[in-house]
């Protein structure tokens, strides 16, 4: 299997993440989380937009009534690109300046799943994940974790992959969609900097698990088990997080990042920090919604 990408934006994302396909508008959002950044790909006509933020943005979600879920670095708003309103739906971690909201997703229960970081140079297991319901009510669903990422769920909503990029490590829960309860955990594989620290990842329409190695230039895809069926070059050194979505969610969109790599290393990899596309060799499936109608 291989797979070959064309360039969607060349957006020279710092820390491009957290792709979203729209499948009612033919849009792709994702952030760029240094450059406080929401941006926007028609993918019609290739038309591009780009809004500014107050801090770090740390990913995104669809909601039902045409909104996005931004997470910022303390606080999640519900943002429409249409108007431009912003309403804060709810802070996290306020008041803990060493952290900042990371990886999240809206999950089959229709509530935001979002986890912090530690956000120091030296960083230690101070970080959380979290379950942010339509109210804005705020549970605290994991701990000691260091770096939360790599939130996804199988089509049937009841299988939850979870990682932590400083951990190194990628979880598996059984999840309720009803209830939004997780249980079951099993740690199905831990990832070395060679095979690819996990990133942000996606699952695919036959339940296979697709991981970003951002240490290792490479999208790897997982069994539910933790085998590693496949390990795919990509052409930027450094993935951050792929999704699925086109017409059939048959295209693999990848966010990547450009960081603070020094510059002969960018220019061997002058995509990085862009959003690219490839035909998928299988199907994904359309996101889940935040329920704020």
């Amino acid at each position: 299997m291989t797979l070959s990408f064309a360039t969607i934006a060349d957006t020279r994302c710092g820390v491009g993440e957290s792709p979203v396909y729209d499948e009612t508008t033919e849009q792709v959002f994702f952030v760029d989380i240094p450059a406080c950044l929401v941006h926007a790909v028609d993918l019609p006509t290739g038309q591009r937009r780009s809004w500014q933020f107050e801090s770090e943005v740390g990913s995104l979600g669809l909601a039902a009534s045409g909104r996005l879920m931004v997470a910022l670095r303390d606080r999640v708003i519900l943002f429409d690109p249409r108007s431009g309103e912003r309403q804060e739906l709810c802070t996290i971690e306020a008041d803990r300046p060493e952290t900042r909201l990371n990886d999240g997703r809206v999950g089959p229960d229709g509530a935001l799943w979002v986890g912090t970081m530690d956000d120091r140079p030296q960083k230690g297991p101070i970080a959380s994940l979290y379950r942010v319901d339509p109210s804005g009510r705020v549970e605290r669903k994991i701990e000691g974790l260091i770096v939360s990422n790599g939130l996804a769920w199988t089509a049937d909503g009841a299988t939850m992959f979870h990682t932590d990029s400083r951990g190194q490590w990628i979880d598996r829960w059984r999840f309720d969609p009803r209830t939004g309860t997780i249980s079951d955990r099993r740690r199905i594989a831990t990832p070395d900097e060679a095979t690819g620290r996990p990133d942000g990842g996606s699952c695919d329409a036959e339940g296979f698990y697709w991981s970003a190695g951002v240490s290792a230039g490479r999208l790897n895809r997982f069994s539910a088990d933790g085998d590693l069926v496949e390990s795919l070059p990509v052409p930027v050194p450094f993935p951050t997080m792929p999704c699925f979505g086109g017409p059939d969610f048959r295209t693999l969109y990848l966010t990547s990042l450009r960081g603070s790599h020094p510059p002969e290393v960018l220019a061997r990899a002058p995509l990085s920090g862009a959003l690219l596309a490839a035909e998928a060799p299988v199907a994904g499936f359309a996101s889940w919604r935040f329920l704020d109608t």
